[in-house]
Formats: structure tokens, C-alpha cells, sequence
């Protein structure tokens, strides 16, 4: 059963009532910058893996007939 608009400001007013305005403030605030630090590193870690597969260098090479089959098995799996 989904929350509708009313009790998501019954929980909002009652959080207000416990915490107070002054500390929700500073906990949206801390909140906040984790979210942004936490974005920070993930950005951070997909371009030191983007460089680190660069910095690999090239692609492996395979060679054509692989394992025994003859390129002509292989011609017939690609119809």
C-alpha cells in the first residue's frame, strides 16, 4: 500500500516534533554532503578503471581456428 501525501506529512510533522528544526537542518546538511562525497568517489573509481583499461594496453588477439575446429565449422555456426 503506497504512502499517500497525508501521512508523509503526519511522519513530516511529527520528525519536526522530535528533532526539532535547528537539528533537522544540520542532519539534511550532513546528509547532503555524504550523498556528495559518496557520488564523488564512484566518479572517481569509473575513471581510474576507464584509465587502468586504457593503460592495459591492446585486446587480446585469438587465433582463427581455436581448439581443433576448422573454419568452415565455424562459417557454419554464423549462418
Amino acid at each position: 500500500m503506497p504512502i499517500g501525501m497525508k501521512e508523509l506529512l503526519i511522519i513530516l510533522l511529527v520528525v519536526l516534533l522530535v528533532f526539532g528544526a535547528k537539528k533537522l537542518r544540520t542532519i539534511g546538511s550532513d546528509l547532503g554532503s555524504a550523498v556528495r562525497g559518496f557520488k564523488k568517489s564512484m566518479s572517481e573509481g569509473e575513471s581510474e578503471e576507464t584509465k587502468q583499461i586504457r593503460a592495459e594496453g591492446t585486446d587480446a588477439e585469438f587465433p582463427d581456428v581455436a581448439k581443433g575446429q576448422s573454419t568452415e565449422a565455424k562459417n557454419d555456426r554464423k549462418v
